[in-house]
């Protein structure tokens, strides 16, 4: 799984390259579009990453009654049921 920090730098450096192409063409609006463009997906990607990090924490210990995670939804459908 590749890093935050390079996923972050491989987004500024596309939008680096962009920008200084905007910039060598005097686009000033196009210059405040990739700004906008790149803060916006700077957030974006952000919480992806942040989502990312919470589902790839290891899972708690099983429970000690040693029964699978398909066993104990069965005894509690079985409770529900009375």
């Amino acid at each position: 799984m590749r890093n935050r920090e390079r996923i972050l730098n491989n987004l500024e450096q596309i939008y680096r390259e962009s920008y200084d192409r905007a910039r060598a063409g005097n686009e000033e609006h196009r210059m405040v579009e990739l700004d906008n463009g790149f803060m916006r997906d700077q957030l974006m990607l952000e919480i992806l990453l942040d989502i990312r990090d919470l589902f790839s924490v290891t899972p708690a210990a099983p429970a000690s009654t040693g029964k699978t995670a398909l066993e104990q939804l069965e005894s509690f459908r079985r409770l529900t049921r009375r």
